[in-house]
This record gives C-alpha cells, sequence and structure tokens, in this order.
C-alpha cells in the first residue's frame, strides 16, 4: 500500500512508521484486505488515547471507528502493545537514549484513624455508654417530631 501523507499534526512520520512498522506483526487474517491500512489505523488509535474522546468520535479519515477499536482490542488481548513497548524501549536502551534512574521516596503520610479503617467506637473513649454500648446503637426512646408552621398558627 502506498504511504498516506499525514493529515494532522501528531500523526506518524515517515520514519517513525519505518521503525514501527517493523515490529508490527504479520497479518494473519486470511480473505479480502482491510479497506483501511494499519497506519490509519494506529494514527486513528494514537489520536483517541491522546484526546481521550470516545471512540465513535475518532475523525474518519483514520477510517471507522469499529475498526479502529477492533484493532486495539484485538492487540491488547494479544498483548502485541506490549510487546511493541517492550522492544521500542530495547532498541532505545540499546542506543543509549533511556537512562535507568531509579528513584525511592520515603515520604510517609499519615491518616487519621477513621479514614485507616480503625473501628469507630472505642472503649476507653465511650466508656459512659457502658461496656457494650456504643453511641451509633443508641436510639432515642421515643419518636422526634417535627413540628410544623401551620401547626403552631
Amino acid at each position: 500500500m502506498a504511504t498516506i501523507a499525514v493529515t494532522r499534526r501528531h500523526d506518524l512520520t515517515d520514519a517513525q512508521w519505518r521503525l514501527l512498522k517493523s515490529l508490527l506483526p504479520a497479518g494473519k487474517r486470511p480473505g479480502r484486505p482491510s479497506q483501511w491500512g494499519r497506519r490509519q489505523l494506529i494514527d486513528g488509535i494514537r489520536w483517541r488515547v491522546r484526546v481521550g474522546a470516545p471512540w465513535r468520535d475518532v475523525p474518519t479519515c483514520y477510517g471507522s471507528w469499529q475498526a479502529i477499536y477492533a484493532l486495539f482490542r484485538r492487540w491488547q488481548r494479544a498483548g502485541i502493545w506490549q510487546q511493541i513497548v517492550t522492544k521500542l524501549q530495547a532498541r532505545a536502551d540499546a542506543a543509549g537514549l533511556i537512562t535507568w534512574d531509579v528513584s525511592v521516596d520515603s515520604t510517609i503520610a499519615r491518616v487519621h484513624q477513621h479514614a485507616a479503617g480503625a473501628r469507630r467506637c472505642h472503649q476507653d473513649r465511650d466508656s459512659w455508654l457502658g461496656p457494650d454500648r456504643c453511641y451509633r446503637t443508641l436510639r432515642w426512646p421515643f419518636p422526634l417530631r417535627v413540628r410544623s408552621p401551620r401547626l403552631d398558627q
């Protein structure tokens, strides 16, 4: 398939596509070839991931949203995206483009006991309720009545 012109500012350049094309799996599906090229579909996937829009809002210049989503999902289930990232990282590491700095943070953030899942009723704090009672289980002995303004007149 002939190369297509870059239609958007963030689409893959020819150099990027040549590098990525060598990492993609060979097509295994028999039958009629797809109406859209892989470069178009991958640019559509990249557009959707970058923008964060729903799949149905992918511009038609990238192909139908169903084809774009089907390719994304198929490769996601097969683990192809992870393989592509691993191969790209290996190439960049071999070229010395990645520095593997490790940073360890020892910051401690203490949380309030109610937010940390602690029990809400403590014997020492609620000793006035009795040993087996909690303020959450207490009930008012008679129902509260709300006075209506019309009855006051």
